[in-house]
């Protein structure tokens, strides 16, 4: 992200005694948050399915047009239409029908808690991500990569399945990349 919340985010500073460090704001959660959808929103045309995206679209244009027709009725005083018209919700994607595995950003169990309830994943869907918080605790954007070798050395990874990586970092962004096996 490039916007002052973003940066403010998370940043090294240093400490009335001199000690250098780095502090993490309040709003970081809903940073994550945002930069996450924003992050995902890019990679999904590349991942999801027709059908995900189908969806994606169809609420999308859903949720706009009955916000305009809400605000054509409310410019017009016809309140009692105003209210008829439904609040559609965000559709947000399954992306477990097209990824196998999950390799999501060990920054905390509030982290993944709240990546779990946002993607509404699975448990199991965290289990690469959970273990490599209980075994290496947060080592912040790497610990991708020792989900990844989780994955690889205690899951049933095989020829073809996909594994998407989202990792988060100062600054304050948010990426990702989906690989494919070509062999294990």
């Amino acid at each position: 992200g490039t916007d002052k919340h973003s940066y403010d985010a998370v940043y090294s500073t240093q400490d009335d005694e001199g000690e250098k460090g780095v502090r993490l704001s309040k709003d970081i959660v809903k940073v994550a948050g945002r930069l996450m959808e924003k992050n995902l929103t890019a990679i999904g045309p590349k991942v999801l399915s027709v059908g995900e995206m189908g969806k994606a679209i169809l609420t999308l244009v859903a949720r706009k047009a009955c916000h305009a027709l809400r605000r054509f009725f409310k410019a017009r005083g016809w309140s009692t239409l105003q209210h008829a018209v439904p609040e559609v919700k965000v559709y947000t994607p399954n992306f477990s029908r097209c990824v196998d595995f999950y390799c999501l950003h060990a920054g905390g169990r509030g982290v993944l808690d709240g990546i779990e309830k946002n993607l509404q994943l699975l448990p199991e869907h965290l289990e690469p991500s959970r273990m490599t918080l209980y075994d290496y605790g947060n080592t912040s954007s790497s610990s991708i990569w020792y989900e990844m070798e989780y994955i690889c050395e205690k899951m049933d990874l095989r020829r073809g399945q996909r594994v998407l990586q989202v990792a988060f970092g100062s600054g304050f962004k948010c990426n990702s990349a989906v690989w494919v096996s070509l062999h294990v």
